[in-house]
C-alpha cells in the first residue's frame, strides 16, 4: 500500500521561513513584543541587507558587472592568486622557513616540493629553528609511535612560540603531510597556537595558508586529490651531499591493505607524466648526481595515461599468483618502460626504486634489472608476513606460497640480486605458529635488509573496522626482538662470505663514527665502510693510473672486504672506477647477493 503521507520539503520559502524563526525569538525574549510589528521590521531589514550586499562579481578578480559575455585575456586567467587577499600577501618577503621532515623518502621528496613552491615566493630556508619565522614540520602517520614523536615536538614549539610573542615577530607553525590530513580536526583543536594545516596534495596552497596564517588566523588545506602528482614542480633537492637524489613517480595507493593508513591519508593512485620525470633526471645528471631512486607508495604499479599514444585496452601483468582489490586497469605506459627509459639518460647514474609492492614484477620489469648496469640488482620486496593466514587478513593478495616463487623466479633471473623486506609483528589473529612461519620466511629467504615493526592498529583502516587487535603489547614486543635476532643472526653468516671479495661503492661521505672512515653504499644497499686515504686513479686500456687522489663524495671507489657483521661491511680502498667501467672489468664485483644487514624500528 503507497504511504499517502508526503515529505516535508526541505527548502522554505522566505515568507514560509520568518514567521517561524521570529515565534522562535520572541518566546525567547524576556519582554513581549508584537509579532506582527517585528515580522515587518525585520524583513525589511533583512531585504536591505540582501540587497545592499556583495554580489557575486565582487568575489571574483576581474570580472565584469556588464550582462554581456567579458572578453577572457590573459591577465584575468590567474589560479594562483585570490581576489580577496591583498596583492602582495602571498609573498615571503624574505621570511625564513625550517622544515623538520619524519617518517619516509615520500616525506623527504614532499619537502624538496613544497620549499620549491615556497622559494619561488621569496620564502629563505634556515636550518635553525630559533632562527625561524615559519617551521613546517612534514609528518608520518604510519605508526602511533610516529604521531606521538610529532606531539611531542609541537608542545617544544609552541612553548618556543610563546617566548617569541614577547620578543619578535611571531613564529608560525605549519604541520604538513599525513598527519595533518588524518588528524586535522584534533591538531587545530589541541594546538591552539598551531597556525597551518597542509595535506599531501595541497602544498600548492601553502603561500595562501601562511598569508592567512600570518594575518592571525588558523589556515587548513587537507583536500585530496585524483589528479595532483606536482609534475610541474622541480623539487629543490636539499641532500648534504648532492651525489644522490629522490625522484617522485607516483602518489597514492590502491592496494587498500588491512593495516595501511596510505590510502587515506595520501589519496587514489595517479601517476607522474613520464615527459616531467625523464626531465627531472636529466636535471640531476648535469648537476652531477650519481644515484637516483624512483619514489613511490606503490612505485611499481606506475601507469601514464598522460598521452594518447600510450593508452591501449591491454591491462597490466601481474607477478604469478598474485591478484589485486581492484580490477586491472587497461592502458598506460608503464614502470618497466619508464625504469628503461631513466637508465638509459645517464650510464654512470646508479638507478634504484622503493616501495614497489610484490604483484608488480612481470618477468619484463626483472629482465631489464638484469640486462642495466647502471639498475642496481637489489630489490625491496616486502612480504609483511610468512603465514598464509595473517597475509589473507592483511589483504595482500598472495600465499606464502606464492610469495616463494616470486622469490625464486627473481633469483633465478637476475643471479646475485639482493632482496629486502618489510614485516609487521603481532597482527590481528596472528598465532605463535603464524609468527614461527614468519622467521622461516626470512631463514629461507635470507634478505639484506629488513624493517621491522610491531603492528599498530590505525583508525580508518580495514582492519581498524573489521578486525581485533588481539595480540597483547608484550607479546608483539617479544615476537619483533626474536625476528630482529633471525636477521641479525643470518645476516651476520651471509656477510661474512663477502670478506675477501671487492665491491663497488658509491661513496656518501665520512663516517659517523670516525673521522678517519668514509663510507658509502654498494649496489645491493649495504653500508661499506673503509679508511680515508688517497687511491689511484681509475683503470684505463693502458693500465692502471699511478697517480693518486683523495676519495671524495660522489666518487665511485672498489674496496676490498676484509671483515663484516650483520650490520655493514668493512674493508680497504683499492682505487677509483666508474659504474661502466667496473661493470665490464669487474665481473663479480656483485657477489651472490646473499648481504645482509637489519634496520631496527618501532621497538
Amino acid at each position: 500500500m503507497r504511504n499517502t503521507n508526503r515529505l516535508r520539503p526541505i527548502f522554505l520559502t522566505f515568507e514560509q521561513w520568518l514567521p517561524r524563526w521570529s515565534l522562535q525569538h520572541r518566546l525567547c525574549c524576556s519582554k513581549p513584543v508584537s509579532v506582527h510589528s517585528n515580522e515587518e521590521s525585520r524583513a525589511d531589514k533583512f531585504k536591505t541587507q540582501i540587497a545592499t550586499g556583495p554580489r557575486f562579481h565582487d568575489f571574483v578578480k576581474g570580472a565584469s558587472i556588464n550582462k554581456q559575455q567579458p572578453v577572457i585575456t590573459d591577465d584575468l586567467i590567474d589560479t594562483d592568486k585570490h581576489a580577496y587577499l591583498p596583492e602582495d600577501s602571498e609573498i615571503g618577503n624574505s621570511r625564513t622557513v625550517c622544515f623538520e621532515t619524519y617518517g619516509c623518502q615520500m616525506n623527504v621528496n614532499d619537502t624538496e616540493i613544497a620549499w620549491s613552491i615556497l622559494q619561488k615566493k621569496g620564502y629563505q630556508r634556515t636550518s635553525d629553528v630559533a632562527e625561524a619565522d615559519v617551521v613546517l614540520l612534514v609528518t608520518c602517520s604510519i605508526r602511533e609511535k610516529a604521531e606521538q614523536t610529532i606531539w611531542n615536538r609541537l608542545r617544544q614549539l609552541t612553548a618556543m612560540k610563546k617566548r617569541r610573542l614577547k620578543t619578535r615577530v611571531p613564529m608560525k607553525i605549519g604541520v604538513l603531510g599525513c598527519m595533518a590530513e588524518r588528524l586535522k580536526s584534533e591538531l587545530l583543536e589541541r594546538e591552539k597556537l598551531l597556525d597551518v594545516l597542509a595535506g599531501p596534495d595541497a602544498y600548492r596552497d601553502l603561500p595562501r595558508l601562511l598569508s592567512v596564517a600570518h594575518g592571525g588566523q588558523q589556515a587548513s588545506n587537507v583536500l585530496l586529490s585524483l589528479e595532483e602528482t606536482y609534475a610541474d614542480v622541480m623539487p629543490v633537492h636539499h641532500s648534504p651531499q648532492g651525489y644522490s637524489a629522490f625522484v617522485s613517480i607516483m602518489r597514492g595507493c590502491d592496494n587498500m591493505c588491512s593495516y595501511c593508513i596510505v590510502p587515506f591519508t595520501r589519496g587514489r593512485e595517479r601517476s607522474r607524466p613520464v615527459s616531467s620525470i625523464l626531465e627531472e633526471v636529466h636535471i640531476l645528471s648535469e648537476q652531477g648526481v650519481k644515484e637516483v631512486t624512483l619514489l613511490g607508495q606503490n612505485v611499481n604499479s606506475y601507469r601514464d595515461t598522460s598521452e594518447e599514444q600510450f593508452c591501449s585496452s591491454e591491462p597490466g601483468q601481474l607477478s604469478r599468483g598474485f591478484r589485486t582489490v581492484y580490477r586491472a586497469r587497461p592502458g598506460g605506459l608503464r614502470f618497466a618502460d619508464l625504469l628503461d627509459r631513466v637508465s638509459l639518460i645517464d650510464p654512470g647514474m646508479r638507478i634504484r626504486f622503493t616501495s614497489p609492492h610484490p604483484k608488480d614484477f612481470p618477468d619484463e620489469v626483472l629482465q631489464l634489472i638484469k640486462e642495466r648496469s647502471n639498475i642496481c640488482k637489489q630489490i625491496h620486496l616486502p612480504a609483511q608476513s610468512g603465514s598464509s593466514t595473517v597475509l589473507q587478513a592483511m589483504r595482500r593478495g598472495y600465499s606464502r606460497e606464492a610469495y616463494l616463487e616470486l622469490v625464486d623466479n627473481i633469483k633465478r633471473i637476475i643471479p646475485g640480486v639482493s632482496l629486502s623486506s618489510d614485516f609487521i609483528s603481532g597482527f590481528c589473529g596472528e598465532t605463535e605458529e603464524d609468527h614461527l612461519q614468519t622467521l622461516s620466511l626470512i631463514r629461507e629467504v635470507r634478505y639484506n635488509v629488513g624493517f621491522l615493526f610491531a603492528y599498530s592498529m590505525r583508525k580508518k583502516t580495514h582492519a581498524f573496522h573489521r578486525l581485533q587487535d588481539d595480540v597483547p603489547a608484550e607479546v608483539k614486543q617479544r615476537r619483533l626482538k626474536e625476528l630482529i635476532c633471525m636477521f641479525r643472526e643470518e645476516a651476520t653468516k651471509v656477510n661474512s662470505a663477502l670478506i675477501g671479495c671487492t665491491q663497488l661503492v658509491l661513496v656518501e661521505g665520512e663516517s659517523k663514527r670516525s673521522a678517519q672512515d668514509l663510507c658509502g653504499r654498494n649496489d645491493g644497499n649495504v653500508k661499506v665502510i673503509f679508511p680515508r686515504q688517497e687511491v689511484a686513479g681509475q683503470p684505463t686500456d693502458t693500465g692502471t693510473d699511478t697517480h693518486t687522489s683523495p676519495i671524495n663524495p660522489g666518487d665511485y671507489v672498489l674496496v676490498k672486504i676484509e671483515s663484516a657483521n650483520s650490520q655493514s661491511l668493512r674493508g680497504h680502498a683499492l682505487s677509483h672506477t666508474s659504474l661502466s667501467d667496473s661493470a665490464t672489468r669487474l665481473p663479480d664485483h656483485r657477489h651472490d647477493g646473499q648481504l645482509a644487514s637489519v634496520a631496527r624500528h618501532g621497538v
